[in-house]
């Protein structure tokens, strides 16, 4: 079957680490950390995600580098981020990206314990069209969650963070996800199609609503997460202050056989759209970004990071954009190579 070439949709720029001053770490994970960094040419701020090469390869996650890179490149949509231009060194590879300073909406929903019907509906339906559209380009996400969803200065979302994301025009069956997220045919390691991602977005409707993902449970333990999980939303415990249209939407897309599944059915995403508790969006409006968002972030001026949380710097920056030998840099040929500037 032939596979589809994907092109990216912005004109690509050439970067390398001197353009750029690193100001602080906005997020850590696996294999590197999120820096804010200003850019020495135009003065903007950037978001740059710096992944050490080694423990990529070591973790053998080499292909979901690869799709991060691939996927984000070829999307452009109010509500998930941009990826302005990739570069490497002998140890790091480089993604420059949008700075979105309102913070994760993860935080915002902590704080607030749980989100008003209203508010809830509003996020949940920005969700809905950026998957959608990732779908019209074939890409599976895969890693729908609070953390994932960033909050921009005018209060819309950004999807962030592709590492799960894939090319996906009929089925894959690669188990990854979070576990709170996943749909049970990734559990059962059956073949599945993008449609998990309707599923997630019904675990994050009920988050959203309640404060807690449907399954959570306060001790971790996996095997009974999954057990509940494979059970179905029958089993699910709604609080009793959900709207009907709200548990009648979650139920519908946290539907266990994928074919009865909303969003996976003849009319697609548009039994998403028209369903009744969603009935007050106007859905043009909401693309265009014309409507007012229910939150706005507190933002003191460009470069504000103060929604995200303090890392300790450990001087990790020393370490980028020094010379030496590269036994991974051929495993991603898409990022530029760029000689440090000695």
């Amino acid at each position: 079957m032939s596979r589809r070439i994907r092109k990216s949709v912005r004109v690509k720029g050439t970067y390398k680490l001197s353009d750029f001053i690193i100001q602080r770490t906005l997020g850590t994970g696996s294999f590197g950390r999120v820096h804010l960094v200003r850019s020495r040419h135009n003065l903007r701020f950037y978001a740059i995600k710096v992944l050490n090469k080694e423990r990529i390869v070591k973790m053998k996650q080499i292909e979901h580098t690869n799709n991060e890179q691939q996927m984000l490149s070829s999307v452009q949509h109010p509500f998930i981020i941009n990826l302005w231009g990739v570069f490497q060194d002998a140890g790091s590879l480089y993604m420059v990206m949008d700075f979105v300073p309102g913070g994760e909406l993860f935080t915002l929903l902590r704080r607030s314990n749980r989100f008003p019907d209203p508010v809830a509906k509003f996020y949940a339906a920005e969700v809905a069209l950026a998957l959608n559209h990732l779908h019209s380009e074939d890409i599976v996400y895969r890693d729908l969650k609070p953390e994932n969803i960033l909050l921009n200065a005018d209060g819309h979302i950004k999807i962030a963070d592709f590492g799960f994301a894939k090319s996906c025009e009929t089925v894959t069956w690669t188990l990854c996800g979070t576990p709170d997220y996943l749909a049970p045919e990734i559990i059962l390691q059956q073949r599945y199609n993008k449609s998990v991602d309707w599923y997630a977005l019904g675990v994050l409707i009920f988050e959203m609503l309640s404060g807690l993902p449907p399954y959570h449970q306060s001790e971790v333990n996996h095997m009974l997460l999954y057990e509940r999980i494979t059970r179905g939303p029958t089993f699910i415990k709604f609080p009793t202050a959900f709207q009907d249209n709200a548990t009648d939407l979650i139920m519908k897309l946290m539907e266990g056989d994928a074919s009865r599944r909303y969003g996976n059915m003849r009319h697609g995403a548009g039994d998403v759209f028209a369903h009744p508790w969603f009935r007050e969006v106007d859905w043009d409006r909401l693309s265009a970004r014309d409507i007012m968002a229910p939150y706005m972030p507190r933002i003191n001026g460009e470069g504000d990071a103060s929604a995200f949380d303090n890392y300790p710097e450990d001087n990790i920056d020393q370490s980028y954009g020094l010379p030496g030998p590269d036994p991974h840099g051929h495993h991603f040929p898409d990022f530029e190579y760029t000689i440090p500037q000695l």
